[in-house]
This record gives structure tokens, sequence and C-alpha cells, in this order.
């Protein structure tokens, strides 16, 4: 069974070491074993023999019903690059303090924090449901078929040489969020939950995120 995060929602993560053409866009069909306990955000079919098997033949000859869904690219200055379909954290392993430099847009500002997420419109109702709704901020996340990114910071710290201003925002079009390490070990860019399977992090290094040009194609049904 492919490995779940919190929320009950598969992790799909592209890994650094798959290279995907900018033409490349991987169908996903995804079966809900129980209905009772996940809610199907991503695995919208139920558990009937016939009814998967119909939808991979449609898909197979390409009348399956499928959703566009914006995938979240990072990479680095090195050229190391990771695709994911939730969300990545940027930080340091252990979720401890990290130290960087993020800029966006003309903003620019040094921060201290737990790290922070860019979420996809899919991952929306993950992980970033969580923190806004912690932090009860009013910031609209993309929607699941939107081409739009959202960043948050995770418990910013305010310090003579850290701010708490740049703390939210969408990404659009061709924007672009940058951050800079300033992380001594064990900084970690990572998709969907999956730790192992990481960029590392650290002092110097130069991360660009923006919205992937590969998509998703989420198989909804059979024509």
């Amino acid at each position: 069974m492919r490995p779940r995060n919190r929320y009950g929602v598969p992790r799909i993560s592209l890994a650094k070491s798959v290279w995907c053409p900018p033409n490349f866009a991987p169908e996903f069909r995804g079966v809900n074993p129980d209905p009772t306990r996940f809610d199907g955000i991503l695995v919208l079919h139920a558990p009937d023999a016939d009814a998967v098997a119909g939808t991979l033949d449609s898909a197979a000859n390409g009348t399956a019903t499928v959703q566009p869904r914006t995938m979240v690219e990072a990479r680095l200055d090195d050229g190391q690059r990771l695709l994911a379909l939730n969300e990545l954290f940027v930080g340091v392993r252990t979720h401890q303090s990290a130290r960087y430099s993020l800029r966006f847009g003309n903003q620019v500002e040094h921060q201290c924090s737990s790290g922070l997420i860019v979420a996809t419109g899919t991952g929306s109702t993950g992980w970033a449901r969580s923190i806004l709704g912690e932090r009860q901020s009013n910031l609209i996340m993309p929607d699941a078929g939107s081409d739009e990114l959202a960043f948050l910071v995770r418990e910013a710290f305010p310090s003579i040489t850290s701010g708490t201003e740049l703390t939210e925002g969408l990404i659009r079009d061709s924007e672009k969020l940058v951050v800079v390490s300033e992380v001594s070990a064990n900084g970690v860019v990572f998709g969907d939950g999956i730790e192992d399977d990481n960029l590392p992090f650290d002092w110097g290094s130069v991360l660009t995120v923006r919205p992937a040009a590969n998509k998703l194609h989420l198989v909804v049904g059979a024509s």
C-alpha cells in the first residue's frame, strides 16, 4: 500500500532522482479502501474490481475523464530538482529552528522559524489547512484546479535579526519564492511528507520554488 500522510492522503511525491520531461503528465487513479476512515480527496474510486478495471481501460485508451492538478517544483542552484503534489517543506530535518532569507517579489526578510511549507491546491486540505486553522489566517487557499501555490511560514520568531512580516502569500503564474539557507547543518527540502527523499539545504544553498510545468492528471471517471 502506498504510504499516506497524517491526513490519509496518498504520498505521490516525485523523487529527486526522477527526471521528468517538460510535457510529462503522469496519470493517477486512486482507490479508497475505506470511505468511513479516509476523506477520499485523491482516492475517488470505490474498491470495486469491475469499476476499477473499467477506469483503467479508459485511461489506457485515452478516453478517461481527468482533472489536471498543479504540482510544486523546488530547484536548487546546483540544478537538483524535486516535485511534489501536495506540499514542500523547507527547514531543518528535526523541525527545530531554521534560519534563512526569504525573497518574494520586492520583499526580502531574514527569518527564524520552524520552517515553511509551499502547498498546492491539492494540498490545501492537508498540512496547510492545519496551519491556517491554528493561526486563524484570512488567506484564501488555491482550489484543487488552480495553478497557484500558497506559502506558509511556521512559527516565525521576531528578533533583532529576524522578522515576521512575510509569513504567507500566494505564488501566481510566473512568480517564484526564493529561499537562501542560513542553516549550519541538517537543512532539508522534501515533498509530501517523505522526509527521507530530500534535497540538502545547508548554508548558502539557494532554493527557487514555483508552480511546476508538469501536471498530474487525476483520473476521475471513465468516458
